[in-house]
């Protein structure tokens, strides 16, 4: 009865935006839940769209995948140009790429990829950047402190059954495969807050963690913290006892604790772009091939990206952003946004 009447709420919201003119182009974007880094992208998705003279017919399935699967049924009916979403269930979207393209509907992901299925593209962060920026940070930060790159770090993962998770630990523990003396020790959080919490809890207060790398500071940076302050860890930079915090996000959580001393790093997503892969929808529907390949554009902090072929489709990654206390106040952070 919940998913009922989600559904109903979403379709009294969507359907009078749908009076579309005839030769106007309307596309359907599927949001995973509006948290501030979620409600970014689908803001970045609407102003590519808007530059283009197109309608976006926006639908939100807070962590529901059978909501979203309904909502992506509605947009098919809708018979709209194209579908973007961001999957709730890497796995379970598969069936909706499925009917779309049953429809004719050309169907893509943006900030992660599905798991299984092939889509047109998918467009998101290069999340082995990502990691490799922390892991390389949390290294130099262990060799100032040692005199040589040695130590225990905790990895706190996102849902490795998720190829964000995947690849931003990967990234990160490439990098550490390179140094026989640190030590990382891996906890899982299904990018659950209370996970992050408790796994910080748990090998934080029983060992003596030198870093802590998150997958995900727009949900886990609070939780970390409270947990080191539960422990009486929570030292700023530069005092005796701290415990080096670096993450992937770039989220307001991040920034601010930077600034406080609280966190080192952070890598950080250029977000406000991912709208971009409107100009690839464009493309296609114009009937134009989208080749694999650099792509650069001048003063953008996410180029130069890469454009490769993969089991889920043509990827699009845009280059992440090393943050630390000497570039935190640049405005282009979508963090710092207002």
């Amino acid at each position: 009865m919940r998913k009922l009447l989600l559904l109903t709420l979403v379709l009294l919201l969507v359907v009078p935006a749908v009076g579309a003119q005839d030769d106007e182009i309307v596309i359907g974007y599927s949001a995973p839940g509006l948290d501030a880094f979620q409600a970014g992208v689908m803001d970045s998705v609407g102003r590519y769209a808007a530059d283009k003279g197109w309608q976006v017919v926006n639908q939100n399935s807070p962590r529901d995948a059978e909501l979203q699967a309904n909502q992506i049924e509605f947009l098919i009916a809708l018979d709209v140009a194209a579908i973007v979403a961001v999957p709730v269930d890497s796995q379970a979207f598969c069936a909706s790429v499925r009917r779309a393209e049953n429809a004719g509907i050309p169907i893509y992901t943006i900030d992660r990829a599905p798991i299984g299925c092939e889509v047109n593209m998918t467009v998101q962060a290069d999340n082995y950047l990502a990691g490799q920026q922390s892991g390389e940070a949390v290294v130099e930060f262990l060799t100032e402190k040692h005199g040589d790159p040695q130590g225990l770090v905790l990895e706190l993962q996102g849902d490795m059954g998720n190829n964000v998770a995947q690849l931003r630990s990967d990234g990160f523990n490439d990098v550490m495969a390179e140094y026989e003396d640190i030590e990382v020790v891996s906890i899982p959080t299904e990018w659950q807050q209370e996970k992050f919490f408790q796994g910080t809890l748990d090998v934080v207060g029983s060992r003596d963690v030198d870093a802590i790398y998150a997958h995900s500071d727009s949900v886990g940076t609070i939780p970390i913290i409270q947990a080191l302050e539960q422990l009486g860890k929570a030292i700023p930079a530069g005092e005796e006892g701290h415990i080096y915090l670096a993450t992937v996000d770039g989220s307001p959580n991040c920034l601010e604790n930077i600034r406080a001393g609280l966190q080192d790093q952070c890598s950080s997503q250029p977000n406000p772009d991912f709208g971009i892969l409107v100009d690839y929808v464009e493309m296609e529907l114009n009937g134009e091939a989208i080749e694999p390949g650099v792509v650069e554009k001048e003063d953008a902090p996410w180029s130069p990206a890469t454009i490769e072929e993969t089991d889920t489709g043509l990827m699009l990654n845009l280059a992440t952003t090393n943050v630390t206390a000497d570039n935190v106040d640049d405005p282009t952070l979508w963090g710092n946004a207002e």
